[in-house]
């Protein structure tokens, strides 16, 4: 109970800084319905019958994941900001786990995430993507499912960093390749096969595949948006998931410890 109160307290925190901030709030919305609305419009207008899918479903599916995967790991990665400001510090000193703190963060840039993906939905919702009530209820886990592993891969990139100025200017190098990599803007089912190893080895292409994988289902799509079905996604994702989370909360707690 203890550390389950530790844990409700820190994932608070990240939550009411987010609630507080209206220019995040404003900031961390406007990119993916920039995307969505106008990069899915004109490819949609453009593109024509050269595509035989919803290019601005496509989209939609795509930001949707990235964005809940990316502000996870973001978020995650700003606790390496808070021990540079002595906050963890403070934490640590506390009578509670190390690992709850991890897991508290990840909490909170999951409720965070959820609030940035809500908005996204209603946008598309507003611009015409067809999302049925059964297709909104069945992505709200999918959704989770995203944020914890996109929590999960920030605390492996976490672990391995020592400055906010370190994150600053190496994890848009580990993000933006896998925006491509992943599919979000365009099939990948026909890679080069040098590329098509390199998204195989990109988490994010799992977590756009699922959403997708679910919110396809059923539909005449499916084949040539989908690569993997919900089930191995969600195997890869679990597996991914543990790996990056034990591996990544012991180095982290290894190098606060020796500090």
């Amino acid at each position: 109970m203890h550390e389950a109160n530790a844990i409700t307290v820190i994932a608070y925190r990240d939550l009411l800084k987010f609630l507080r901030d209206p220019p995040r709030l404003v900031s961390t919305l406007i990119f993916p319905l920039i995307f969505i609305g106008i990069l899915g419009g004109s490819f949609q207008s453009s593109l024509g019958d050269q595509v035989d899918f919803n290019y601005l479903t496509f989209i939609f599916t795509g930001i949707l994941a990235q964005t809940l995967f990316q502000s996870s790991a973001i978020g995650v990665i700003s606790l390496i900001e808070d021990r540079e400001n002595d906050f963890s510090q403070e934490i640590f000193v506390a009578p509670v786990s190390r690992y709850s703190i991890i897991i508290g963060k990840i909490f909170g840039e999951t409720f965070v995430s959820m609030a940035q993906g809500l908005g996204i939905l209603v946008f598309a919702v507003i611009i015409g993507i067809q999302v049925s009530l059964t297709q909104a209820l069945v992505l709200i886990p999918v959704c989770w499912i995203v944020c914890f592993f996109g929590g999960a891969f920030g605390v492996i990139i976490m672990s391995n960093l020592n400055s906010q100025r370190a994150a600053n200017q190496v994890f848009p190098f580990i993000m933006l390749p896998q925006f491509f990599l992943a599919g979000i803007f365009a099939p990948i089912n026909n890679l080069p096969w040098f590329l098509n190893l390199l998204s195989l080895i990109s988490p994010m292409r799992y977590a756009v595949d699922f959403v997708r994988a679910v919110l396809y289902k059923g539909s005449p799509d499916y084949s040539q948006v989908v690569i993997n079905n919900a089930a191995i996604n969600f195997i890869i994702i679990a597996v991914l998931f543990g790996l990056f989370l034990i591996v990544g909360t012991f180095l982290f707690v290894h190098r606060e410890r020796n500090r």
